[in-house]
């Protein structure tokens, strides 16, 4: 059960000035996000920024995360410690441009614009900041990959080379060229 303390109801922030925020997550929170997020581990974490109204019913999140990662490597299962500083910027809108059926439409690559909800949690906001900005193949300094070869007791294990599509076509091309140079 998630622990659910900075949720904002869009209906009670003011519409004349931007409503701060400055979340760092207690120690049983960071677990929760640790778990949830299979980290190692999870440390100095920091959300700030503000919730700003945009013209009569629309809003804008802008705000800094800060974190301190710790993950397996990819390599070796050894913990990789990153640091984290991403800028975050949500544009929630109350009316979102409408789609009709059938007809063809341009994509928008924009991924930071959302419908407007009944409140903003967060919590959640800064959890999927923080998924979104964790290394993908985390990785130790140290740590190299290794070529390894498993087959079945007695024969030769496939190397690299052997799995190149088109190796087998060089061999015989080269074959094919040498037995032509000779016959001629």
């Amino acid at each position: 059960m998630a622990i659910q303390k900075n949720v904002l109801r869009v209906a009670d922030l003011p519409q004349k000035k931007p409503t701060q925020f400055d979340i760092q997550p207690e120690a049983a929170q960071l677990d929760q996000i640790t778990d949830q997020l299979e980290l190692s581990a999870l440390r100095k974490v920091r959300f700030k920024g503000v919730v700003a109204p945009i013209g009569q019913r629309d809003w804008e999140l802008t705000a800094h995360l800060g974190a301190t990662v710790v993950q397996p490597c990819v390599v070796t299962l050894a913990p990789v410690t990153t640091r984290i500083e991403e800028d975050i910027s949500r544009l929630y809108l109350r009316e979102l441009p409408e789609i009709s059926e059938g007809s063809e439409i341009e994509m928008n690559t924009d991924d930071t614009v959302e419908a407007l909800p009944a409140t903003l949690n967060l919590d959640d906001i800064l959890i999927e900041a923080l998924a979104l900005a964790l290394p993908l193949y985390p990785k130790a300094d140290d740590a190299a990959l290794t070529q390894a070869a498993f087959t079945k007791p007695g024969e030769k294990a496939m190397t690299d080379d052997d799995a190149r599509p088109f190796a087998g076509l060089a061999s015989l091309r080269d074959k094919l060229n040498k037995d032509s140079d000779g016959s001629a």
